[in-house]
């Protein structure tokens, strides 16, 4: 690999981390009325309409239907 090659795959990792470290919580409300806590921002698969994301409480990754989710809102940490 040339020195471009190195320079480049280190700063796309420092940016990668950067992104990753800045990855803030959301609240999800429901259209049942409930409110979900995520740990990080939850991804949307626009081919099955499923949001993954992991619940801030129980630690596991969850889905939900995205026509179940009323708001989706990035929380001050």
């Amino acid at each position: 690999m040339n020195k471009k090659g190195i320079g480049f795959l280190l700063i796309a990792s420092a940016f990668a981390v950067s992104v990753t470290g800045c990855s803030s919580n959301q609240a999800i409300k429901t259209t049942d009325g409930r409110t979900i806590v995520t740990d990080g921002k939850p991804q949307i698969d626009s081919d099955t309409g499923l949001v993954s994301y992991k619940d801030a409480q129980s630690g596991r990754t969850e889905q939900i239907n995205r026509d179940k989710i009323t708001n989706m809102s990035e929380l001050d940490n």
